[in-house]
């Protein structure tokens, strides 16, 4: 069983057995040494910290930190192909996302300097396990220390777990008396918190809303989720966010809109993506505080009959880079915006450029020059690889000018199908978002 099995090499074993072989155990020393953290979150932060307490070198690479916290820390925002070739040691705190899956794999592992060293204290599946037992084997990883695993707890004839330079322990990361006793004062301050009708951070229960009103609003609930995490897949890493405004558009009396559920929905799309903390209606807006992140509202009155609670959401990023330049707005802001529309989803504009797709499954954003051929040869791409479109449409500031086509996908298409659409002469940028 993970970090259950003997361990004849103990130290204290063999000193409390009459043993004496210095000479047979010759350690690393961490002065000086570049320690990479991978998450740049509480934990991330407070690791770093104390590894420039003992002489470290510290990086770090996560795509939604703040820099302005990581200057504080005294730590410098990398990319993640910088961090792991500058690593002597790679401590992993980042949640399990599709985005994380396997982050850690053959590929990965190529690219390390020999002999780096590897913590693991984040979840198993972010480590392609059998690909790490060849890096072990190869000397390119030339110790891990592992307390989570894919499977948990892992087989006993696990490879890994027998490897002579893998040290495990059974997933006991928080396994300390003071840390026991802090969740304990936690749930108390919480139901104190609660009878005192405050909003708990940790409770699961969402807002209370009349009935009626969530009904009415379920359709822009959904909206407004799928708007945050569009907008966040849109930050290029290394910028931080900290600064996301949400705007709601809408014919009634401000009295007569309940957005503190969409603001929720949205801080929710916005911290899933980024967050290993399970995300929910009432805690939202206080891990998002935790990151640093500062969420304002608007609420524009539109003229015309109350007959629907919002016109339109609009979710704008500030002070960020874009993977897609063409949701950046005239001011320079990440900008999306959504409606409701035959009680499903759309997004209707992608920074400058109006659009109108369903924000179902996953979509590929195009920016190309409005020419002919341009559908059928991304088509024809996708149609290669199996990939299913569902919809296509085209916006356009003009015929023949720029246009952003937007399509809608079953799968995700490979890393070959995007480079492939990338290279078409008049694709000018693209990207992948998964909702």
């Amino acid at each position: 069983m993970g970090g259950e099995r003997e361990i004849p090499k103990c130290f204290l074993t063999l000193v409390a057995s009459g043993n004496w072989q210095r000479s047979k155990y010759i350690g690393v020393s961490l002065v000086g040494k570049t320690l990479v953290v991978i998450g740049f979150g509480k934990v991330g932060s407070e690791v770093s910290r104390r590894a420039k307490g003992l002489g470290m070198h510290v990086i770090a690479h996560d795509p939604y930190a703040p820099v302005d916290r990581a200057h504080a820390v005294g730590v410098e925002l990398v990319s993640f192909e910088e961090a792991i070739s500058s690593a002597d040691f790679i401590s992993l705190h980042m949640p399990l996302t599709l985005a994380t899956l396997k982050m850690f794999n053959d590929e990965t592992f190529s690219k390390m300097k020999r002999g780096v060293r590897i913590v693991n204290v984040a979840r198993g599946a972010v480590i392609d396990e059998e690909a790490l037992v060849r890096a072990l084997d190869s000397g390119i990883v030339a110790q891990a220390a592992l307390d989570v695993f894919t499977e948990e707890p892992p087989p006993q004839d696990s490879k890994l777990v027998q490897h002579e330079n893998v040290n495990v322990t059974p997933h006991l990361g928080a396994s300390t008396t003071e840390a026991q006793e802090g969740v304990a004062i936690e749930v108390a301050e919480a139901v104190v918190g609660a009878l005192k009708g405050e909003l708990a951070a940790t409770a699961v229960n969402a807002p209370v809303v009349p009935a009626e009103v969530l009904s009415e609003l379920a359709p822009y609930i959904a909206l407004a989720e799928k708007l945050g995490r569009l907008a966040v897949q849109l930050v290029a890493g290394g910028s931080g966010v900290t600064s996301v405004k949400v705007t709601y558009a809408s014919t009634r009396r401000p009295d007569d809109v309940a957005t503190r559920l969409l603001r929720a929905m949205v801080t929710k799309g916005l911290m899933e993506p980024i967050s290993s903390v399970f995300i929910n209606l009432v805690n939202a807006d206080f891990i998002a505080k935790q990151r640093g992140m500062k969420i304002a509202e608007e609420l524009i009155m539109l003229d015309g009959s109350p007959e629907n609670p919002l016109e339109f959401i609009q979710v704008q990023i500030a002070n960020v880079e874009s993977k897609f330049g063409t949701a950046m707005s005239e001011y320079g802001e990440i900008k999306v915006e959504g409606r409701v529309k035959d009680g499903k989803s759309h997004l209707t504009k992608v920074g400058s450029f109006g659009v109108d797709v369903s924000l179902e499954g996953s979509l590929i954003l195009c920016r190309q020059i409005d020419q002919p051929g341009i559908i059928g040869k991304v088509g024809s791409i996708l149609g290669d690889e199996n990939v299913n479109v569902s919809f296509m449409t085209v916006g356009r500031i003009a015929p023949r000018k720029q246009a952003v086509m937007t399509i809608g996908v079953d799968e995700e298409p490979s890393k070959d199908a995007l480079k492939r659409i990338g290279e078409i002469p008049a694709v000018e940028e693209f990207v992948f978002l998964k909702l």
